[in-house]
Parts: structure tokens; C-alpha cells; sequence
């Protein structure tokens, strides 16, 4: 995913993700099992997980958006989201917080939900 960039500051918008760790190819894998209902993409590439950090502990926390805020699920994907994620053997436990700052837009799809949505 590319990082969004504060133009004012400087700084990024969404926190980095924790790419260097050893269960973070894992989580992806289980955010991958978890779908908006509304859209046949998976939303790790729909771009709705900004930022995956994991810390020493193997304790695991989300920052996850929504296509829109009226989103009928959007009280409960994120315990789908991290229903997915708990039962992954290393991880301690599972943190999933919502935001809206940055609104999601399609930029941030993958090229692989673009193609399965027929935007290329």
C-alpha cells in the first residue's frame, strides 16, 4: 500500500505497519479471509487496513477504515476482522480501531481488487 502524506507536516497520515515482523505475512493472510459483504473483494485489498502493527509481545493492532461511514457493517467488521486474526498460532491478542482520516478512496485498492471489480 502506498503511504499517504500529510503535505503541511510532512508526516504520514496512516502509521506505518510492522512489515518486519514474523506473523505479518500471517495476519494478511487473515485479513484476506475477512470481505465486505457489499463488494466481492477481501478488505486487505479493497485498502480498508491502513496500518498492521505488531509488538514485541506478538500483541497485534488494526487501524482499519470503511468504504463510507454509513457502512451497514461497519459495527461489525471489525470483530471479524480481528475473529480472523486471534486464532493465528504467535499472536497474543488483537486490537482493531476504527478511523476515517484518511477517507478511503479507490487509489488505495490493490491492482488485484481493481482487476476483480473491472476498474483495469
Amino acid at each position: 500500500m502506498t503511504q499517504t502524506i500529510d503535505l503541511v507536516e510532512g508526516t504520514p497520515l496512516i502509521k506505518p505497519s510492522s512489515t518486519d515482523h514474523q506473523l505479518y505475512d500471517d495476519v494478511v493472510g487473515a485479513c484476506r479471509t475477512v470481505f465486505d459483504p457489499e463488494i466481492p473483494v477481501n478488505i486487505f485489498d479493497l485498502g480498508l487496513i491502513y496500518t498492521i502493527e505488531i509488538d514485541d509481545e506478538n500483541a497485534v493492532e488494526i487501524i482499519m477504515t470503511l468504504t463510507a461511514p454509513g457502512c451497514p457493517v461497519a459495527g461489525e467488521m471489525p470483530g471479524w476482522l480481528a475473529d480472523a486474526i486471534e486464532p493465528l498460532a504467535g499472536v497474543k491478542c488483537v486490537n482493531v480501531a476504527m478511523t476515517f482520516d484518511p477517507p478511503w478512496g479507490m487509489e488505495m485498492m490493490s491492482d488485484e481488487a481493481r482487476l476483480e471489480l473491472g476498474f483495469m
